[in-house]
C-alpha cells in the first residue's frame, strides 16, 4: 500500500463509516421535501419503547447529539468520541448526493425525477437495446412492484422499469430469467441515456431478484448501481493524487464510478461490510477507508419496516464493538450517514434529516460537542486536512477539535 510523507498527520489511518439511511431528525429545509417531522433513530427508538440497545454508539455520544435521546439510549456524561450533526446543502436527499457532498463536491442543481414515470422515447431506445417488453414505469416501492409484475416478467422475459422519489432509474429482473450480465449491460446502456442535459438522472440501478412466485420473490446482493460520473473532482481523488491510499467498501465504488479508489470491497449485507472493515483495519497503509452500510436503507427504511431496522441497528452496534477494540492510537473512525429514511413515515422514500456525525479515536481522553456542521463537506475537508492535501474549501475541516 502507497504511504503518504506527512509525518505531522495526526493520525495515519481515518476510517470513513456510513450508515446508510440513518437520519437524526428532520432537517430545517425538510418542508421543501415533503419531510416535517421525519426522525429516522427518534422514531425507530419509539417503535421499541426504550428496548433499541445500542452500548457502543451510545457510549460514543449518539443520544448526545440529538435534542431528545433516543429512547432505551442514554445521553452519557462522559462521551468517548466528538458528536455533532451534519446538514446537507445538495439539491437531493438521494446517496449520491450525500456522498459526493462528503467528498467535496455538492449536487447544487436538482437531478432529473419522474414522478408520472419515463419519457416514452427513452424507453424506446431501452427497449431496442435489449430486445424486452419494459413493464412497470412508475414510482414504487420494489419490493411491492416485484411482487406485482415479477411472474410477468419471468413469464415473458420483461424488463420492469421504475423510479421513486429520488433520481434513480431502477431496472429489475429475475436472475434465472435475465442473467445478471445481461441485466448490466442493459443498464449500462440506460446509463448512457440519462447523462444530460433533457435527462439528468443521478443513479441507474440493477435489481436482480430470485424465487419461483410473487410470495417468495427476494433481491439479491447483486444489485450494481451506475452512478453519474463526477462531475468534478472530489476529495479522494484529491487523496489518491498525493499518494494517499483510498480504500471503498460497498457501493462507495459505484457512487463515484470507481473515481479515486485504490483498492474496493463489494458487500452482501452490512454484516459482510463489517466484514470487510475488519480485514481492511489489519492492513498496515496510511490513508483513507470510506465505507457505506445499505442494509438499513434498502432492506428496512423504503420497506418501512422499523423493527428491521432496529435490528440491523443493534446488529452494528456489536460490531462496532469489535472495531472499536482493535483501532490504533493513530486511527481515527468517523460515523455518519448519507440522508435519512424514517421507516416510520409515509410513502417509501428517503427523508431529508440531518445525520450524526461522531468522531472516535483510542487516543481521546474525552469527546465533546462539533455542533452542526453543514455542508457535509466538512467530514472530507477534515480528512483532507490530517493528510495535508489542499482540498476545494467546500468543506471546513474540525480536525483542530479533535484532542
Amino acid at each position: 500500500m502507497s504511504e503518504s510523507g506527512d509525518t505531522d498527520m495526526k493520525f495515519k489511518r481515518i476510517f470513513g463509516l456510513v450508515m446508510d439511511s440513518v437520519g437524526t431528525g428532520a432537517a430545517p429545509d425538510s418542508v421543501n421535501y415533503g419531510d416535517e417531522g421525519a426522525d429516522t433513530l427518534g422514531h425507530v427508538g419509539h417503535y421499541y419503547a426504550g428496548k433499541l440497545a445500542l452500548p457502543n454508539l451510545a457510549k460514543l455520544g449518539i443520544s448526545n447529539l440529538r435534542d431528545t435521546p433516543i429512547e432505551g439510549v442514554p445521553v452519557t456524561d462522559a462521551p468517548k468520541a466528538y458528536y455533532g450533526k451534519m446538514q446537507e446543502i445538495s439539491a437531493g436527499k438521494d446517496s449520491m448526493d450525500g456522498h459526493w457532498e462528503m467528498m467535496g463536491l455538492p449536487v447544487r442543481k436538482a437531478l432529473s425525477t419522474y414522478p408520472n414515470g419515463f419519457p416514452a422515447d427513452l424507453l424506446k431506445k431501452l427497449e431496442t437495446f435489449s430486445g424486452r417488453k419494459i413493464i412497470g414505469n412508475r414510482p414504487e416501492s420494489g419490493t411491492k412492484i416485484i411482487a406485482e409484475l415479477g411472474e410477468q416478467q419471468m413469464a415473458k422475459g420483461d424488463l420492469i422499469v421504475y423510479t421513486s422519489g429520488d433520481s434513480v432509474l431502477q431496472i429489475a429482473a429475475h436472475e434465472d430469467i435475465i442473467p445478471l450480465d445481461e441485466l448490466y449491460k442493459i443498464c449500462e446502456y440506460a446509463r448512457s441515456l440519462v447523462n444530460g442535459p433533457e435527462n439528468l438522472i443521478g443513479r441507474v440501478i440493477a435489481r436482480p431478484y430470485v424465487g419461483p412466485d410473487a410470495e417468495h420473490f427476494t433481491r439479491t446482493a447483486n444489485r450494481r448501481d451506475f452512478t453519474l460520473e463526477p462531475t468534478d473532482e472530489t476529495d479522494m481523488d484529491r487523496l489518491q493524487a498525493a499518494g494517499v491510499h483510498v480504500v471503498g467498501v460497498g457501493k462507495i465504488n459505484d457512487i463515484f464510478s470507481g473515481h479515486g479508489i485504490d483498492e474496493g470491497y463489494h458487500n452482501e449485507s452490512n454484516m459482510d461490510g463489517m466484514d470487510h472493515v475488519d480485514h481492511v483495519m489489519q492492513e498496515d497503509f496510511t490513508g483513507f477507508c470510506f465505507i457505506n452500510l445499505v442494509d438499513f436503507d434498502a432492506m428496512y427504511g423504503h420497506r418501512r419496516n422499523p423493527k428491521g431496522f432496529g435490528q440491523a441497528l443493534m446488529d452494528f452496534d456489536q460490531r462496532l464493538g469489535t472495531v472499536m477494540a482493535n483501532m490504533h492510537d493513530d486511527d481515527l473512525l468517523m460515523i455518519t450517514a448519507d440522508h435519512g429514511n424514517d421507516p416510520t413515515y409515509t410513502g417509501t422514500d428517503h427523508t431529508r434529516e440531518f445525520v450524526p456525525l461522531l468522531a472516535y479515536s483510542p487516543s481521546f481522553k474525552q469527546g465533546g460537542s462539533l455542533g452542526i456542521r453543514s455542508p457535509f463537506s466538512d467530514f472530507g475537508a477534515t480528512v483532507l486536512d490530517n493528510f495535508g492535501v489542499a482540498g476545494n474549501d467546500a468543506g471546513h475541516s474540525f480536525l483542530a477539535d479533535l484532542n
